[in-house]
């Protein structure tokens, strides 16, 4: 599974013109799924969403976390995060999860990021979406369970 993760003040999706989802301070995350992902594999990874500290204290530190704000999360579907770009001028998606499979492991995953507690929001699966964002920092983050970054 891959994540990039933005802190933002507000973030919102939309699909032909209608909000499905939108959030104010929080993080937004877009994530990837490959065929190996499990439910121990996005338990960790909402864990350590909810959990990474990227919101600052009184002191400018980055010392807070999801939780520690009160902020919300937006979880939208990207595929691409699974690019290899490495031959040619045509990225391969060989490494991301077929759409039906990547689909009940987006659906797993709202259920599993909403036990967290924190308010989430979500995008709509294989639709063309309108990320809109207000990134606050900027803070990005990419995170890998295979820990390869």
């Amino acid at each position: 599974m891959r994540v990039v993760l933005q802190r933002v003040q507000r973030a919102a999706v939309r699909v032909e013109g209608k909000n499905v989802g939108s959030i104010s301070e929080g993080l937004l995350a877009l994530v990837g799924f490959q065929s190996s992902d499990d439910d121990q594999v996005m338990a960790a990874m909402a864990d350590k969403i909810v959990q990474l500290r990227l919101f600052e204290d009184d002191e400018g530190k980055m010392n807070r976390s999801l939780i520690d704000v009160g902020g919300s999360l937006l979880i939208v579907s990207q595929f691409t995060l699974y690019g290899d770009a490495r031959k040619g001028r045509r990225p391969s998606y060989s490494n991301s999860a077929p759409a039906d499979q990547a689909l009940a492991l987006y659906q797993r995953f709202l259920c599993i990021a909403a036990a967290t507690g924190i308010p989430c929001a979500a995008g709509e699966f294989q639709a063309h979406m309108e990320v809109e964002l207000i990134n606050d920092g900027p803070v990005t983050i990419l995170l890998d369970s295979d820990r390869l970054f």
